[in-house]
């Protein structure tokens, strides 16, 4: 038998390769589309952390955490809101500008990491001394320390802009590299996130 005469013509060849290619783009779409919307429901490797707490024990915590899971190769983003934002604020920052009410808030509160209290025992600050005395001894990493490690680690830390403008905390009372953001900001990261801690 004859290969040439069993041989479709060049013209139905071309035809069916047009259709081919045609009901494969229609698939190829499809499946693209549906790609993407798993990947908008799927969970990143992420790590989210809110820090509400003031407390010194607490702040050391999340950073603790947020150290670890970025040791673990989480992309870690922390959100500091109303007494979390003690925490970033910048030893002997200015913070002339203020009314009456935002200086009497601000006598009420730790001027920066090193003056933040336990959340237990505090006893007027003997508390704080006494676990940072404990950590030193024992070669532990103090908060400050801990926050350092966390900034090069690639850390966002983010301060709340509403929890500024109520407590009349402005940015050049904050720590230099810190990103200002309201609750949408933290909800995109935790949103996304394997992980979210509150503090």
């Amino acid at each position: 038998m004859d290969s040439a005469h069993d041989a479709p013509p060049p013209e139905l060849s071309a035809a069916v390769a047009a259709e081919v290619s045609r009901q494969l783009a229609g698939v190829e779409a499809a499946l693209t589309r549906r790609i993407d919307e798993l990947r908008e429901r799927t969970l990143d490797n992420r790590c989210a952390i809110i820090v509400f707490s003031g407390d010194l024990d607490k702040a050391l915590a999340g950073f603790v955490l947020a150290t670890g899971a970025a040791a673990a190769g989480l992309e870690v983003s922390m959100f500091f809101t109303f007494w979390g934002l003690s925490v970033l604020k910048k030893p002997g920052a200015r913070t002339g500008g203020k009314n009456v009410r935002e200086s009497v808030l601000r006598m009420m509160t730790p001027a920066s990491s090193l003056g933040l209290g336990t959340s237990h025992m505090n006893f007027l600050g003997l508390g704080s001394a006494m676990l940072r005395s404990m950590m030193k001894d024992k070669n532990i990493a103090s908060l400050e320390e801990l926050m350092g490690l966390a900034r090069e680690m690639g850390v966002k830390l983010t301060a709340c802009t509403m929890s500024m403008e109520a407590m009349g905390v402005t940015r050049e009372e904050l720590l230099e590299g810190v990103e200002l953001g309201g609750t949408a900001a933290f909800i995109a990261d935790a949103s996304r996130a394997h992980v979210t801690l509150f503090i």
